[in-house]
């Protein structure tokens, strides 16, 4: 399956900033995109401005999180609709940031999930271990409980329009970096519960990896059996580091 590759911007850049940024990135990549899908999750203020840098590439932009509800007293939130609204196609649902430091259950991600799939936004279920975790031998455990957890309700025709993305809590910002071999267990283990899931129609579903993925490991990272794609942080917001890891698709 064509890999995909994700960038999360996470609390960065204003909207000029991201706007030079999102230029830069299309004058780096190739036109028509062959290799990779790409897909941006820039900040909400800088939805539009992103959307129209890209606007005649075939680059993907979405948001980094959403409300389930889509509409109602939240104050501070971001409905479905309005991310439909202003243009935006994808939504991150349950990065561990979003867990971690705001609390969020699986059911809430779970929410999340099915309000994108019934919006017909594409949503990326964010799922992944903390160092301790790991180190108590918790991490295929914890995984298969967000897995199962977050796709609870998503029928078997959703499947072309999930993504999962695998990211060691450990491994994100720290500059550490999951081995191929801790990689490929987990993401060996995701597709055998999406199978269980979904039977043939989960071996469609493309798996990312993120956590500190770089150019400099990107091509053997995604040469992992069952990784599809890659969630970028940091490395995303620079358009040559980026564009370094899409080229290592191909």
């Amino acid at each position: 399956m064509k890999p995909l590759i994700a960038g999360n911007w996470k609390m960065h850049m204003t909207r000029s900033a991201a706007r030079e940024l999102a230029t830069a990135l299309v004058r780096s990549i190739p036109d028509p995109l062959e290799a990779a899908d790409v897909a941006l999750y820039p900040p909400f203020t800088c939805l539009s401005d992103v959307l129209g840098a890209v606007s005649d590439s075939e680059i993907s932009v979405g948001a980094q999180n959403m409300h389930p509800q889509d509409q109602g007293a939240f104050t501070g939130e971001i409905s479905p609709s309005m991310l439909l609204d202003v243009g935006a196609t994808r939504v991150l649902c349950g990065h561990s940031e979003r867990r971690q430091l705001f609390g969020e259950s699986d059911d809430f991600v779970n929410q999340k999930v099915l309000a994108a799939l019934g919006h017909d936004i594409l949503p990326t279920l964010c799922v992944g271990e903390t160092l301790a975790e790991r180190e108590a031998g918790q991490t295929a455990a914890v995984v298969e409980r967000q897995v199962r957890a977050g796709l609870a309700g998503v029928g078997a025709d959703k499947t072309g329009e999930v993504t999962v993305a695998y990211e060691p809590v450990w491994a994100i910002g720290t500059g550490l970096t999951a081995t191929p071999a801790q990689a490929g267990a987990v993401h060996a283990q995701i597709r055998a519960l999406l199978q269980d899931l979904w039977a043939a129609a989960g071996e469609t579903v493309r798996i990312l990896y993120g956590g500190s993925v770089k150019p400099a490991n990107a091509r053997e990272l995604l040469g992992v059996p069952h990784v599809n794609g890659a969630l970028v942080g940091g490395a995303s917001l620079s358009a040559p580091s980026f564009a370094g890891i899409i080229a290592a698709t191909s």
